[in-house]
């Protein structure tokens, strides 16, 4: 399967705010107002963008996440969000990328690998979240 770079970011988005809102959920996160709040935390381009960065410096950050990562963040995209500056959203989608890249080839024990260390990212890096 081979697709334009910006479809695996386009997938990789779908599937990083699935997770992380069935993972609030699972928290018991319950008032629609916490959940938004909590979900920007980990969905926002800041977020995906230092979440990428710091996994480049590390032993798990392989060549196909470095080939799909570098596609992603020198695609150019139409629009910028008004919330994040132009290199914040280009490391986002190139985040992105890489989620996608492993959504589309099914290797689900390397996107759940890559989503736990996601999670344990922002979580130290972020997360105050009390549920309410």
């Amino acid at each position: 399967m081979n697709y334009p770079i910006n479809v695996y970011a386009y997938l990789g988005d779908a599937y990083l705010a699935l997770v992380v809102k069935t993972h609030l959920v699972e928290l018991g996160i319950r008032k629609s107002k916490d959940l938004t709040q909590a979900s920007i935390r980990y969905l926002s381009a800041q977020a995906q963008a230092d979440f990428i960065v710091y996994a480049q410096s590390q032993p798990w950050f392989d060549d196909i996440m470095k080939e799909y990562f570098l596609r992603g963040r020198n695609y150019k995209a139409d629009t910028i969000p008004k919330n994040a500056t132009v290199m914040t959203y280009r490391l986002s989608t190139g985040c992105e990328a890489v989620f996608g890249y492993y959504y589309i080839h099914q290797d689900h024990d390397s996107l759940n690998q890559l989503w736990d260390y996601y999670k344990t990212f922002i979580q130290e890096k972020y997360e105050t979240i009390s549920v309410r």
